[in-house]
């Protein structure tokens, strides 16, 4: 049970660092880009925007570092291939020791249908006198006794050691499976560990243009997938071939004629395991590429349900689905199809071979060529001898499909990440916030330049608002602030301090962001406003909330700051939820501040008391403010006026007002009434 819970919160931790990442990812995107639709290629590697999808990689290498994952458990692995040799030794040895037992009963039988007056040469003699052979030379192999029945001591005794054989032998195979297990467990848990340090790792630009579902089925579906291959398929592999080795050798010693014909099945099963092996091996792959498409697509419907409603758009997005989830369908039916003709197929061949033994055997022991005891021995190995040719066979299914897996989790693990860090440099505990831009240059794609040759300079404590048109990179030039993407050239500092030099977590733990699409995580109010500072104390986070608003609405609350949000915070307003991440923001006490269109989803009274919890929370912080209501940031000390990723205006409101440019035909594009009518008339009386 805590091995799952341990898997539930891998899988629930990860989601949610997707879902943070994605919401800045989504506001970039947004505002830079129009959405394109989610087209898996062949090859599908999870890569997306222009990043290029990988080819899926040959199946051997894949398993070979499907193994690695395990290489620092040799002293287990170790542990567990002695014990599977044990526990073969043991189950090969049990069929002749049985098979002793079987003569031991043949010869009681027929020593008791021989007169007791005669030794066995006589009765041999006499079988040859009379022309019967077989019969003397079935004699001549035995151990029977004229006159004797069965040695019931004998008999008890190797029964006893049979038993006694199996019961090692289990006792054996149950401790290789149970470290086996423990092993894969920890080597589980650290590929979950692995695949969420990668997600912290990886750019943004990795999730602009791709469907966080793909990603959240490899990190949890397939992961899983993987650890079922591991768990199940590597230690009946390993037996499987060691009981093969030893069945095959006790045969030979057996009757090495027998033997040849037992042999038959392998390359038969060869060819069918060669064959549909293959065949399953791509249409697993595919199968496990149509569920990472068919997640995304249902984490869009939902997560976008509202909108689709909206639009009156279910029965696209229902259309969407069924095509998605008919071409899983037909990637399943197929991989599953194709797996299951092996084992039918391989029972086949096993048959033909068993009918092949039974005979020729039956025929040796009535010639006297073998005793009855090896002749049934002969046939439990033959037995015993298909079951791991048969588990091999089932076992190769299962490996096709981890390793096809494994190949999604590697090529996610590969993904080209972040620049590494360059940390020589450090800011003090409170900075001043001056952030100066040089010659910024920065584009998504090299061929779409967004933001070229960019400088301008931000005075410590004032406030830098941003605006133009969707698309002239406002989010942008914040997100590079934050060093969420890199610059193609230029340079971005802080105190006269390159953001390059500073470690990202050190440059980040400075800067406090209020998004458009305000985020909550499951739990508390009082839980989520400590997540901008989990060492703040209860003075400081009620400080906080009262300086934010946040404290008016929750003292009425029935449970006040205890209230439990759900994983969506949807049991609270649009602008309550905003509210509480200002006042998130203002726990973590940041030196700059970032507000991406935080009024943008909230009705105009509850924007009031947005504004005035932002502008509390801008006091003595340099802040840049994104906006596309020019309503709000007529008090901003600077105004950026960006175009196509051009600064074309700066100044105060009343100064780009007197300009009459683009930022006066913004302006006046939004107020067309009363309020615009006044500005315009101010203008032409100054002019």
């Amino acid at each position: 049970m805590s091995r799952k819970k341990d898997a539930d919160a891998a899988a629930l931790e990860a989601e949610q660092t997707l879902e943070a990442q994605g919401a800045v990812a989504t506001a970039e995107h947004d505002d830079d880009f129009e959405e394109e639709e989610y087209k898996p290629t062949e090859a599908d590697g999870g890569m997306f925007g222009d990043m290029p999808a990988k080819k899926a990689k040959a199946f051997w290498p894949s398993a070979k570092r499907l193994i690695g994952l395990l290489k620092n458990e040799w002293l287990a692995l170790t542990a567990i291939f002695i014990a599977v040799l044990a526990s073969v030794v043991l189950t090969v040895i049990g069929p002749k020791i049985l098979g002793k037992a079987m003569d031991v009963i043949f010869d009681g039988v027929i020593g008791m249908s021989l007169p007791g007056n005669l030794t066995k040469d006589q009765v041999i003699a006499g079988a040859k006198a009379q022309g019967n052979n077989d019969f003397a030379q079935m004699l001549a192999t035995s151990n029977v006794v004229p006159g004797h029945g069965i040695d019931f001591n004998q008999l008890s005794f190797l029964i006893l050691v049979v038993l006694s054989i199996y019961f090692v032998a289990s006792l054996f195979n149950w401790f290789q499976g149970y470290v086996l297990n423990v092993i894969v467990m920890r080597a589980i848990r650290k590929l979950r560990s692995d695949v969420e340090a990668k997600l912290n790792r990886l750019p943004l630009n990795h999730f602009d243009s791709g469907q966080r579902g793909d990603v959240l089925s490899r990190v949890t579906n397939d992961v899983d997938n993987v650890q079922q291959g591991l768990q199940q398929a590597f230690s009946q592999l390993v037996s499987s071939v060691l009981l093969l080795l030893g069945f095959t050798v006790m045969m030979f010693l057996v009757s090495w004629q027998l033997a040849l014909i037992a042999l038959i099945a392998i390359p038969l099963s060869g060819v069918v395991v060669g064959i549909i092996g293959s065949r399953s091996q791509k249409l697993f792959a595919a199968q496990w590429k149509n569920t990472g498409a068919l997640n995304g697509q249902i984490e869009e419907s939902f997560s976008g349900h509202t909108l689709v409603t909206l639009f009156g758009r279910e029965q696209d997005m229902l259309e969407r689905f069924d095509e998605r989830n008919e071409s899983l369908f037909k990637a399943s039916f197929g991989a599953q199809f194709a797996s299951g003709l092996m084992m039918p197929i391989m029972q086949f061949i096993n048959y033909l071979s068993y009918v092949g033994i039974a005979v020729i055997g039956g025929l040796r022991v009535a010639s006297g060529q073998m005793t009855l005891g090896d002749a049934t021995a002969f046939i439990q190995y033959s037995r015993e001898f298909n079951q791991p040719l048969t588990q091999m066979a089932g076992m190769a299914n299962m490996l096709q499909s981890g390793v096809a897996s494994a190949e999604r989790v590697f090529e996610f693990l590969d993904s080209e990440e972040q620049e590494p860090e360059n940390a020589r440099q450090h800011l003090p505990a409170k900075t001043d916030g001056h952030v100066e831009f040089k010659d910024v240059s920065f584009s998504y794609t090299e061929d779409k330049p967004l933001i070229e040759n960019l400088s301008f300079s931000a005075r410590p404590g004032s406030t830098v608002a941003i605006v133009g048109p969707t698309g002239a990179g406002k989010t942008t030039l914040v997100n590079l602030v934050m060093r969420f993407y890199e610059l193609n050239s230029g340079q971005i500092t802080v105190d006269n301090v390159d953001i390059t030099e500073l470690s990202r977590a050190e440059l980040r733990s400075k800067v406090g962001m209020v998004l458009q699409d305000a985020w909550l995580f499951e739990g508390t109010i009082y839980e989520n406003i400590q997540y901008g500072n989990l060492d703040a104390t209860e003075e400081q986070i009620m400080e906080a909330a009262k300086a934010t608003y946040v404290d008016r609405f929750v003292r009425a609350l029935p449970d006040g700051y205890q209230t439990v949000l759900d994983d969506q915070g949807d049991n609270v307003s649009a602008g309550e939820k905003q509210l509480i991440t200002i006042a998130r923001a203002f726990v973590a006490n940041p030196s700059l501040l970032i507000l991406d269109e935080a009024t943008s989803s909230v009705d105009t009274r509850t924007e009031v008391l947005v504004q005035k919890a932002m502008a509390a929370l801008r006091a003595d912080r340099t802040s840049f403010v994104i906006a596309h209501r020019l309503s709000t940031i007529r008090d901003a000390d600077t105004i950026l006026v960006m175009e196509a990723g051009r600064i074309v205006e700066q100044g105060n409101h009343q100064q780009l007002i007197d300009a009459q440019g683009a930022y006066y035909r913004l302006y006046m594009s939004q107020f067309a009434g009363e309020d615009a009518g006044e500005e315009e008339e101010l203008a032409e009386q100054r002019s």
